[in-house]
């Protein structure tokens, strides 16, 4: 992958604290066989790549394992497998770990994976939106002050988007510190992603934050979400599409979500 594209990416999508299309990025210029069906059946296990402390995605610790870790289960339980877990948090770790899995990609129908990468049916609808305090009379974007500033990720293409359009903006590293200044009346919104205000929203009760769909209309602002798999054979990726379509279809996939606080989204 070029420095260029790679930069395009991360400008794009930088939306979280931990975003498993990042993990995907840097899996792309590893050298590995095929895996086949036959090979994780034979082996009795799927293997799901994972940070160990980004929660609600996953974490190697606590009573709460986050909802990669429960749904790379249930998948792996479709196939009649255990799931195990490498935990990863940088690119020399990715390029070293044996993964089959890695979840909550970002799906494009115009871009497609490289390095082997195949990505399965698409599972959630995700992207940015507006969040407010619950006592904010904000109803939109417009509807905000010129001095009343906005949360972005830093470097975001959300940030880009908003300054272009003259909002006053707050750059952060990343998003459960933009909700949190929130929370604190630091500033008057955030542009970030539903996941993590509804992870917010579970833990603080006390004062949810209340979400506008502020940019809806914006395509590069909403993507689709699906698992990835490195290099598998046919039969592999099809089981996993089925495996998904089962859990979609029974309502774990948004049982699962649920318990993070987070409303499971149709694909488009």
């Amino acid at each position: 992958m070029t420095s260029a594209l790679c930069a395009a990416w991360r400008l794009r999508y930088r939306p979280v604290r931990y975003a498993a299309n990042l993990a995907l990025m840097m899996l792309w210029g590893v050298s590995a066989d095929a895996r086949s069906l036959e090979t994780v059946i034979e082996r009795g296990a799927l293997t799901l790549c994972a940070s160990p402390n980004a929660l609600p995605f996953a974490s190697k610790t606590g009573p709460v394992p986050g909802f990669q870790i429960e749904l790379g289960e249930k998948i792996a339980g479709q196939l009649g497998v255990k799931l195990t877990r490498e935990w990863v948090v940088s690119a020399i770790q990715y390029r070293r770990a044996d993964c089959d899995l890695v979840l909550d990609v970002i799906a494009r129908k115009d871009t497609e994976p490289a390095g082997g990468v195949r990505v399965t049916r698409p599972y959630h609808r995700s992207g940015v939106v507006l969040a407010v305090r619950s006592d904010s009379p904000a109803s939109s974007l417009a509807s905000l002050n010129s001095d009343q500033r906005v949360g972005v990720p830093v470097g975001s293409l959300v940030s880009m988007t908003l300054a272009k359009g003259g909002a006053a903006t707050s750059p952060f590293a990343f998003e459960d510190d933009i909700v949190t200044a929130l929370a604190n009346r630091e500033i008057e919104a955030a542009a970030v992603t539903p996941m993590t205000v509804g992870w917010f929203n579970l833990q603080h009760a006390d004062k949810p934050l209340r979400l506008i769909p502020a940019f809806d209309n914006d395509q590069d602002l909403n993507w689709n979400i699906a698992a990835g798999l490195l290099r598998p054979d046919d039969k592999l990726r099809q089981r996993v599409d089925a495996a998904i379509e089962a859990l979609l279809a029974d309502g774990t996939i948004a049982q699962i979500y649920a318990r993070y606080g987070i409303e499971l989204r149709p694909p488009h």
